[in-house]
């Protein structure tokens, strides 16, 4: 009898959870206020592969600008957290989503000081997201900039506000600085390989695609991180027409660091002037039009053996799905005469 009671609960909870996610799915999030920003803020968004080491290039590049005495806003845009861990050597700040939700609930109102928080002269924050399973990360994405506009994002009087986005996720949220103007330009992190190539074309395929729309925002160029010397990054740049930031060798103490959360970005250190000068880099480069390749002219910058691309595609048939032979069966559909 016990067993079934508990049973019977677990299926309510069920039932109520699937209510709430579905609720909540079918709510379609308020309009992302879009505000002019002070002229002399910029804004700049970096995309990347997830993994690829963007949130560790974020860090160290934040570091160094205010080191150069640069007002750096750092906005951990991923629902990993892991820009500000990076910066703050492993330890995680409330985000601004948990934190809005949990101070709602008690009926109290957010303030900077509980998601905003300064390292070194870097301010840093973290949107957040939700559990997996649990809600939409693009839509939390759009609630956190919500609550930015509250906390009065337009009238902060930053010389840069770096945001930190995953670039192979599609849903709306994380294309939204792209799609809304709210930065200047694009930054794209990738290394050597096919995968995080192919994120960094759709990104400038993104660019352009808002930009047919009315937009504004360009591609001020990328930074090649893991740099191993193949080249396949480099001919990218070439090809798709933005330049190179800045080559992050893959080298040994800068993964050991990276995974012990130790900024390297610092102007006395052994890689002080990698970011000096990707730091210099960033504040000068325009935003440009990227020339997005085909599926094709991205597998051609790597050799056939690590792409495939000599596979022929060999057309499945009705026997090889079902193990026997099929007999052709007469079509029902009804083809009228030309009129």
């Amino acid at each position: 009898m016990k067993n079934s009671i508990v049973g019977a609960t677990d299926i309510k909870e069920i039932k109520l959870m699937r209510t709430k996610l579905s609720e909540e799915a079918n709510v379609e999030p308020d309009p992302v206020p879009t505000g002019e920003v002070k002229k002399e803020t910029q804004i700049i968004a970096i995309y990347g592969k997830g993994g690829i080491g963007k949130s560790f290039t974020l860090a160290n590049l934040s570091y160094m600008m205010a080191q150069q005495k640069k007002k750096v806003l750092l906005i951990g845009c991923d629902p990993k957290s892991d820009t500000t861990s990076l910066l703050f050597g492993g330890k995680a700040c409330p985000t601004i989503i948990e934190t809005s939700s949990k101070m709602k609930l008690a009926g109290d109102e957010i303030s900077i000081g509980d998601v905003c928080f300064i390292r070194d002269g870097v301010f840093a924050m973290e949107l957040g997201g939700p559990e997996v399973g649990r809600g939409c990360g693009g839509r939390g994405i759009i609630h956190g900039f919500e609550t930015l506009e509250k906390l009065g994002f337009h009238d902060w009087g930053f010389d840069y506000v770096l945001l930190d986005f995953l670039g192979d996720v599609v849903c709306g949220g994380f294309g939204l600085p792209i799609a809304r103007d709210m930065c200047q330009k694009v930054i794209v992190v990738a290394s050597n390989d096919l995968q995080s190539l192919y994120v960094a074309n759709n990104v400038c395929s993104a660019v352009e695609y808002f930009r047919r729309l009315g937009g504004n925002v360009g591609v001020a160029g990328m930074v090649i991180n893991k740099d191993d010397g193949t080249g396949e990054a480099k001919n990218f740049t070439e090809k798709v027409g933005i330049p190179v930031l800045a080559a992050i060798p893959a080298n040994e103490d800068i993964r050991r660091k990276s995974a012990s959360y130790e900024i390297i970005g610092k102007p006395d250190s052994e890689w002080g002037s990698l970011f000096g000068e990707l730091a210099a880099n960033v504040a000068s480069a325009p935003p440009v039009h990227p020339k997005p390749l085909n599926q094709d002219q991205l597998l051609n910058l790597f050799s056939s053996d690590i792409t495939g691309r000599d596979i022929v595609l060999k057309p499945a048939t009705q026997a090889d799905m079902t193990g026997k032979e099929v007999k052709p069966k007469k079509s029902l559909e009804v083809i009228y005469d030309a009129a």
